[in-house]
């Protein structure tokens, strides 16, 4: 529950839903499934695109909404886009007014239960790009270092109840950065190691979305020596093109694997600051990140999000992940791929 102060743009820090509203209101929603409303015969019509919401709120005060979406805009047919609407058992779609990175905005909106679709073309469903997250759970109770693995579209309700699960496994989430670019659903993508490692129940994970309610896929990694760095590959098995790896390494307690990061974002990060300060956009999208990743706490949000200016809440931020070190930026150079690719790529064309 949301209780909004007055006019304004508001957007949830655990969700990514955002509000226009024209005065004070209080907006209940919560997450839903699409396996339980949307029906057999519409899933060979339609591919979830994001979560799917239960929204409440007093009728005509909100302007407009934005529903966080998965999709990758670069190429695609955005007038496959549709918001579904359920009531009383039915859906009706709608299309939203604009589309534009990770968001489908509706003006004007009724609410029910929403969630961003993508219409199937015969055929075509693995041409889909799809921001994607890797996510490594190490069991803590387990006699042998296991990690589990998954492969999931960015979609926050199908994260949320993964890591719910392996709380109850009595597991630890690695922080991690997602692939290097989007994925296809209907590919499959292979996970290999450098070391000698045994990858259970195959090496394989095929991408699809699964509904939070649903048993999501993953592999089990044993490790039976971590005395040295064990480097982990997923590629797409179409052409053995690499989208992403990392490298583990144990930490202080044998039995507890840490990350190992790269140079690379902290070194961007310096050498392109002062045009991130006046650039970097969507910075409650990126705090959410971060908070996930446990790089910041709400305080230091509230720090970011205290300042007057975009450009001194991005220069902020940018000195935050500095005083915190190689880590946090690098995981911050991470999500900016992720999320604004086109501004990373530029800068980076600049260089």
């Amino acid at each position: 529950r949301a209780h909004l102060p007055g006019r304004g743009i508001f957007q949830c820090s655990v969700t990514g839903l955002s509000f226009e509203v024209k005065s004070a209101v209080t907006i209940t929603y919560r997450y839903a499934t699409w396996a339980r409303h949307l029906s057999e015969a519409d899933q060979q019509t339609w591919v979830p695109a994001g979560p799917l919401f239960h929204i409440e709120v007093q009728p005509g005060v909100v302007r407009a909404v934005r529903l966080p979406h998965f999709i990758c805009l670069e190429g695609v047919n955005a007038s496959l886009c549709s918001v579904a609407h359920f009531k009383s058992g039915k859906m009706t779609l709608e299309r939203p007014t604009r589309l534009i990175p990770f968001s489908a905005v509706l003006e004007n909106p009724s609410f029910s239960l929403l969630g961003v679709l993508w219409r199937r073309l015969r055929a075509t469903v693995n041409l889909l790009p799809v921001h994607s997250l890797v996510l490594i759970f190490q069991q803590l109770s387990a006699a042998t270092t296991t990690l589990h693995l998954y492969l999931i579209p960015d979609d926050n309700s199908v994260k949320k109840a993964i890591e719910k699960q392996e709380v109850d496994w009595n597991s630890k989430l690695i922080p991690k950065p997602p692939p290097f670019r989007p994925l296809f659903f209907g590919c499959t993508y292979q996970v290999t190691s450098t070391n000698s490692v045994e990858i259970m129940p195959e090496a394989c994970l095929p991408f699809c979305y699964k509904s939070p309610k649903e048993q999501q896929l993953f592999v089990e990694i044993y490790i039976k020596d971590m005395a040295e760095e064990i480097g982990l590959l997923m590629t797409d098995t179409r052409n053995n093109t690499v989208v992403w790896r990392t490298s583990l390494r144990s930490g202080g307690n044998s039995s507890t694997v840490t990350w190992v990061w790269c140079l690379l974002g902290a070194a961007f990060m310096k050498k392109h600051k002062t045009k991130l300060c006046s650039r970097m956009r969507q910075l409650p999208t990126i705090l959410l990140h971060l908070r996930d990743a446990n790089i910041i706490n709400s305080d230091e949000e509230e720090e970011v999000q205290g300042q007057d200016t975009n450009h001194r809440r991005n220069r902020v931020l940018l000195e935050l992940a500095e005083r915190k070190g190689m880590e946090a930026q690098e995981q911050l150079y991470q999500i900016l791929r992720m999320k604004d690719p086109y501004l990373i790529a530029d800068l980076e064309k600049s260089s």
